[in-house]
């Protein structure tokens, strides 16, 4: 398969090349700097803040899809292949886009240092043929803050202006914008620098699996939800990265009857409406991980690679008894996820290796399943305590049970003593509950951090099992999922 040394990305109705390139250049900083675009702000330059939202449009069945991410950590290699939108390309001085003249005529600008990001949030909406719903508005902004409390006005601009029908200029050049993105995807890998310092986006997994085996050293990177604050906080010099991101078969999603199977690069926009149905508390959770840039970016496979203790996801994968495919040049692997984990900062995976796919296997009929996530803010915030159960029920009787908790260990983790005191308890009689619950102790000896208080997380843990045993045993006739009120 052949090979190219040169960046490909389509900006302005026009395929932009770039044939020298820093690994470590960020979209924020190309607009800026490089194309002297200054519409888009550098705020908190960590994704969180939303000032630097730009939109990228993706090719999918055809069309054009344009999601908003945060410039600040998106890296350049991860444009290979798309369009990039920012707020200098909406408007001009006779007419506003749409989305634009709406903010104008309900007043949802003050200080205006925010705004570029609302507008590139609202634009991604304006696009999503659908009528939002209020609620489904908030949503999308959640990862878009305002210091100057001006919601209200910000949201009436999206009720008017997101109708559902995109007339901009971007609905007018869709077809040709999706043959040039066609065009872009010609199956070739991208490789600029030398064995020193490089960028490569592999679009073929052979590639991919071989270069990361020969550079062991290198960055693999997905979303960049993490990568990203390696260069912006943590100053770190990353020489060669490998993006992911190019490779279809990681794109890949498995829809299958008794497991979901999710290619390592499929972002948790594109996994969320599948992970939802596996349960709506798989799926309230994932709404609330990050912001609609963060999941427009970050990967399911990317949240378990980095094995963070606290990541909302893995709890859950390891109470639906996840299994993990790994690649190392042409081997292949799996294991149960929850053995990937062995201590902090530290993975059974060597050196060159790619996490590779992600199995989860659905529910059975005698299964129930309850997931909590606690945090100092509901939104866009990191858990305090993630918790997750499965219950495998005989009757009004717990057969087994996985339990797995975040933030409460060094590693995601299993409350097996827990687990073994469930089994046989009934949902009839609370009194039997106790000896599980009382276990949880025993399982975990979690820490203090500016999260929470280790006595804190000890108490919630407990409370989190209490409440799913309580909602288990049909103590409410209404499955309440999240603090919304959503019945499910």
């Amino acid at each position: 398969m052949s090979q190219r040394t040169s960046l490909r990305f389509l900006r302005r109705g026009k395929v932009v090349e770039i044939e020298r390139l820093d690994p470590m250049l960020t979209v924020l900083d190309y607009l800026r700097l490089e194309e002297k675009s200054p519409g888009t702000k550098e705020g908190c330059n960590e994704g969180d803040c939303g000032a630097c939202t730009v939109a990228v449009g993706t090719l999918r069945d055809g069309g054009v899809v344009y999601e908003p991410v945060n410039a600040c950590i998106l890296l350049m290699a991860q444009l290979d292949g798309k369009e990039l939108v920012a707020v200098d390309d909406l408007g001009d001085s006779d007419r506003l886009h749409p989305v634009q003249q709406a903010l104008v005529d309900s007043h949802g600008s003050q200080c205006g240092f925010c705004t570029p990001g609302f507008v590139m949030s609202l634009f991604t909406l304006y696009h999503a043929g659908v009528r939002p719903t209020r609620q489904q508005i908030v949503d999308q902004i959640a990862g878009n803050l305002c210091r100057c409390t001006g919601y209200r006005p910000i949201v009436d601009a999206a009720v008017s202006s997101c109708t559902g029908r995109a007339i901009d200029a971007w609905a007018k050049g869709a077809r040709r914008a999706a043959e040039q993105l066609a065009a872009l995807a010609d199956g070739s890998d991208l490789f600029i620098g030398n064995g020193q310092g490089f960028t490569a986006v592999p679009a073929q997994a052979e590639t991919l699996a071989s270069l990361a085996a020969a550079h062991p050293d290198a960055t693999i990177v997905a979303g960049a939800t993490d990568v990203g604050l390696w260069i912006t906080k943590q100053l770190r010099t990353l020489p060669k990265i490998i993006h992911v991101g190019g490779v279809k078969a990681l794109h890949a999603i498995d829809n299958g009857k008794d497991i979901l199977s999710l290619g390592a690069a499929v972002t948790y926009a594109e996994a969320e409406p599948y992970l939802a149905a596996i349960d709506p508390d798989v799926g309230e959770v994932v709404r609330r991980i990050g912001s609609k840039q963060v999941r427009a970016s970050g990967t399911v496979g990317g949240n378990v690679a980095n094995g963070s203790p606290i990541g909302d996801m893995p709890p859950m994968l390891i109470a639906l008894a996840a299994t993990l495919h790994l690649r190392h040049g042409e081997a292949t692997r799996t294991l149960p996820l929850e053995n990937y984990f062995l201590a902090y900062g530290k993975q059974d995976r060597k050196a060159g290796e790619l996490v590779w796919q992600i199995d989860v296997p659905r529910l059975k009929p005698n299964e129930r399943f309850r997931s909590y996530k606690i945090s100092k803010r509901f939104d866009q915030d990191i858990s305090a305590v993630m918790a997750a159960f499965k219950f495998t029920l005989a009757g009004r009787r717990v057969q087994s049970a996985r339990a797995a908790f975040g933030g409460m260990a060094a590693t995601p983790k299993r409350a097996t003593r827990a687990e073994v005191a469930l089994a046989g308890v009934s949902l009839d009689d609370a009194a039997s509950w106790g000896r599980a619950i009382l276990a949880l102790a025993e399982d975990f000896q979690p820490i203090d951090d500016m999260r929470a208080s280790a006595a804190y997380r000890a108490e919630v843990a407990q409370a989190l099992l209490r409440k799913a045993l309580i909602e288990l045993a049909g103590a409410s006739q209404t499955r309440v999922v999240g603090a919304r009120g959503k019945a499910a």
